[in-house]
């Protein structure tokens, strides 16, 4: 099973996850996770840019390269929406899983449960904890519950 991780990328929740599903037949893919790069990813390839707009643009696309591609491939997208900061591109990359018909498990907390209430309704599974989604993975590999 293709599983696409999205979302936040200031808590060790993707590292949670692999090693828990670790004997399962999972292959993980996800965005770049080193900020910096995320960021200047687009003048680093194609050239600089004095107006920070075109900065962030060109990163921007060239990150959406990337993300496209694995929500496409993915056969779950698990979206994570963290504590610290408004994950806008978390939203965007679950209305994008879920236009394609890709099965979602959201990772948040919750006291987010009403801002997130349209995106729990697209999810087939709202999970407050890594271990949970790897629970959900567990289950839908192997048909066991946890125990």
């Amino acid at each position: 099973m293709k599983v696409y991780l999205s979302g936040e990328i200031h808590t060790d929740w993707r590292e949670q996850i692999v090693e828990g599903a670790k004997d399962l037949d999972v292959t993980f893919s996800g965005p770049v996770t080193d900020h910096a790069a995320s960021d200047d990813c687009g003048v680093a390839i194609l050239g600089d840019e004095p107006n920070k707009y075109w900065h962030d643009h060109k990163g921007a696309m060239v990150n959406a390269i990337r993300t496209r591609h694995g929500i496409e491939n993915a056969d779950v997208v698990v979206v994570r929406f963290g504590e610290k900061y408004k994950q806008w591109n978390a939203a965007f990359d679950a209305g994008y899983a879920a236009a394609l018909g890709k099965p979602m498990i959201v990772l948040s907390m919750p006291e987010h449960q009403h801002a997130l209430k349209e995106v729990h309704a697209a999810a087939l599974a709202v999970a407050e904890e890594p271990r949970q989604v790897v629970e959900v993975l567990r289950y839908v590999l192997t048909g066991k519950l946890p125990g």
